[in-house]
């Protein structure tokens, strides 16, 4: 890792800590040169990283000003697990284990990602529940030829954890697809939901580093709980 990226791990974390409180200014570049006994150049590197992120802002005459980060956070987008979300963003709720077994490649994954009918999948279903009301349903496949099984302590706990810690896997990353649909049966069961409501399924195949195809997931979110937010940071098209 440069150091530049730890410079600007340090200040992140620093700011989720409130050391650099939201709406305050950080230190200039010359003393952050100093404390950390690098060029400003390393420094502005640092700085770009958070600015990019939405963690500052740039202001003429006055320096960088600390954003409300939380304020742009967007808990569907993202390569990151949900105890990762939640103690990022110290989200109150309480995971239940559904379901965890070993079943034969789904249908919908054959042929797909080199999948073939005699492989095994690992199903995962849990539910997110907040204030005593499912929010959210997470179903995983999870392809036993890259993972052989998951306990169910992790499987309430964390799973990339478990992945990236204990298996040595190096996740690399994902493509996704958000849609608006009906409640399914299992929507309607584990959410309360009526057969007319809909709800908002977020899809994701998720690979390796090296490529490999290992887990599709979806998570089903309430209609009437769902916040899509970004940052967005707009860069120059024109000279």
């Amino acid at each position: 890792m440069n150091k530049f990226e730890k410079i600007y791990l340090d200040i992140e974390k620093k700011i989720k800590d409130g050391i650099y409180p939201i709406g305050s200014l950080i230190p200039s570049e010359h003393d952050l040169a100093s404390q950390y006994n690098v060029s400003r150049e390393t420094i502005r590197k640092a700085q770009k990283i958070l600015l990019e992120n939405g963690f500052i802002q740039k202001k003429q005459g006055r320096g960088s000003v600390v954003l409300d980060y939380n304020r742009f956070s967007f808990p569907i987008s993202g390569l990151v697990s949900y105890k990762e979300l939640q103690e990022e963003q110290r989200i109150n709720s309480i995971t239940h284990l559904i379901q965890n077994r070993i079943v034969p490649a789904p249908e919908f994954l054959v042929g797909l990602e080199d999948v073939t009918p005699d492989e095994k999948f690992i199903h995962l279903v849990r539910t997110r529940v907040m204030n005593g009301e499912v929010m959210i349903i997470d179903e995983d496949y999870i392809r036993c030829s890259v993972v052989e099984r998951i306990p169910d302590s992790i499987a309430k706990d964390s799973i990339y954890q478990y992945f990236e810690q204990q298996l040595n896997l190096s996740i690399g990353y994902a493509t996704k697809e958000f849609i608006a649909e009906k409640a399914s049966n299992m929507d309607i069961d584990l959410m309360n939901l009526n057969p007319m409501d809909y709800v908002i399924k977020v899809s994701s195949h998720v690979f390796l580093e090296d490529t490999t195809f290992f887990q599709y997931t979806t998570s089903h979110h309430r209609l009437e709980k769902f916040r899509f937010a970004e940052f967005a940071r707009r860069k120059p098209r024109f000279n």
